[in-house]
Formats: structure tokens, C-alpha cells, sequence
């Protein structure tokens, strides 16, 4: 049977091979030694203990704080390279999650500490095998008369291995449907043929029965259009960079 110090010993070790590792070490030291003072403190008066009990009460507080600044800020720093199967999907990771950052930081939704632990997870659920989502079912058709406004959020499936095929109007994109196939579909919903175009372009393909998965990607979705892009026979309707990452990469994955 394992001693005490000897299981602190290995959980140590394994916490201590990345930055959060590192944290949550110290937080359970800090946490030990301020238990033992005050359980061994049998001496101590109550305004002596009262500065240690107030720590217990207001630590975690801070501790929730600085990860969350952390997360929100820093989120690259917190893994280190053998958190991942090998070095080129970390790599791969850092430029995703960077890529969403910026184009987040872009729109009006912003960036959280979930979102970009959503994106991480994200990411490792969507490539089990390294990253290797397949030539054929990695192809994406993206439909935007302004495709220089999601270049951060195409980087970032790029560094997955999803390449793009790029149309400006509804009817370079049936051109392009007609000529290949795609594992998703993400279209606008304005273009200069119509503020609705996303739409049309929706209702036309199904018409043809065309199933690919569609997403739109605009900068207002709320309950009534993501209502309405389902019931066209979309699969999403977001503004969100991190929710249309997620949306896709599960649908290119398990196409």
C-alpha cells in the first residue's frame, strides 16, 4: 500500500507537467498548510485565527478571478505540448483557438473562458487521429460577397486540415455544388442580391435535393432566425466564431 507523501509524490508530478497542473498544485499546498495551522492551532486566540479563516473564505474567490483572466486572456499558456498526441497538434490547436480568438475580438460577442475551452475541446473531439479529417470530407463551401471578414474564422479550420471553396453569390455557389462536393455548406444571409439571399440559396439547393449540411454565419442570430434557418432545412444559424467552429467541425468529422 502506497504511503501518503509517496501518492502526493506522483499526483505532484503529473500536475506539474503543465502551467494548470502547476496551479491547482499550488492551490492544494496553499490550501494544506493553511488546514494544518489552523487544526493544529489550538493555542491561537480568535483574532488570530480570524485573518486564516477569512483566507479560506476569500482564496477560492480569488482563485475563480485570476483563472478566468487567465482563460480569457491567456488561454494558449495553459497546455503544454504533452498534453497532445505530439507536437504538430499542439501547434495546430494554439493557431485554431488563436484564429477564433481574433475573429471573436472582431464581432460583438466576445470571448469567454468557456467558449475557448469549448474550442480546445472542440478540437481534440474533432480529430481523435491526429487531426487527419480526410481530403474528401474536410471540403467546405463557404458563400460570402465578403470573404476578406472571415479570414481569421477560416484559418482556423485550415489548421485542421479543412480547406475552402470560395463563392461571392448564389450563383457561383449552385456552380460550384453542381461541379463537387462538400461535407457543409456556410453561407451569409445578406448579399447585394438580396437581404434574404442565404435563404434562397438554402430553399433552392433542397429543392434539388441536396442534403449537405448548411450553416449560416451572420452577424445577428437570434431565436427567431435560428428558427427560421431550421425550418428552411439548415442545420445552423450563429454570429458566434467558437459555436460555428463547433457546429462544423462535428459535421465534417462524422460525415
Amino acid at each position: 500500500m502506497k504511503s501518503v507523501p509517496g501518492e502526493f509524490g506522483n499526483i505532484a508530478e503529473k500536475l506539474a507537467r503543465n502551467p494548470l497542473g502547476i496551479i491547482a498544485l499550488f492551490i492544494v499546498l496553499v490550501y494544506g498548510f493553511v488546514s494544518m495551522v489552523t487544526g493544529l492551532g489550538g493555542s491561537l486566540t480568535p483574532a488570530e485565527k480570524l485573518p486564516l479563516i477569512y483566507f479560506l473564505v476569500f482564496f477560492p474567490v480569488l482563485v475563480l478571478g485570476v483563472f478566468a483572466w487567465l482563460v480569457s486572456r491567456h488561454s494558449t499558456k495553459l497546455f503544454a505540448p504533452s498534453d497532445f498526441r505530439n507536437e504538430e497538434n499542439y501547434v495546430r490547436i494554439l493557431t485554431a483557438t488563436a484564429s477564433l480568438a481574433v475573429a471573436s475580438a472582431k464581432t460583438d460577442v466576445g470571448v469567454s473562458p468557456a467558449e475557448i475551452r469549448a474550442v480546445v475541446e472542440s478540437v481534440q473531439e474533432a480529430s481523435p487521429g491526429g487531426f487527419d479529417v480526410g481530403s474528401g470530407r474536410s471540403h467546405v463551401l463557404w458563400v460570402d460577397d465578403r470573404p476578406d471578414y472571415n479570414v481569421n474564422e477560416r484559418s482556423a479550420f485550415e489548421a485542421l486540415g479543412v480547406s475552402f471553396a470560395l463563392a461571392h453569390s448564389t450563383d457561383e455557389a449552385v456552380g460550384l455544388i453542381k461541379r463537387g462536393q462538400f461535407a457543409a455548406i456556410i453561407s451569409d444571409l445578406q448579399r447585394p442580391e438580396g437581404d434574404t439571399a442565404g435563404y434562397s440559396l438554402l430553399e433552392l439547393i433542397r429543392s434539388e435535393g441536396i442534403k449537405t449540411p448548411f450553416f449560416v454565419y451572420t452577424s445577428v442570430a437570434d431565436r427567431k432566425r435560428i428558427d427560421e434557418t431550421i425550418r428552411r432545412g439548415g442545420q445552423g444559424h450563429t454570429n458566434s466564431p467558437h459555436e460555428l467552429f463547433n457546429m462544423v467541425m462535428r459535421t465534417v468529422v462524422t460525415r
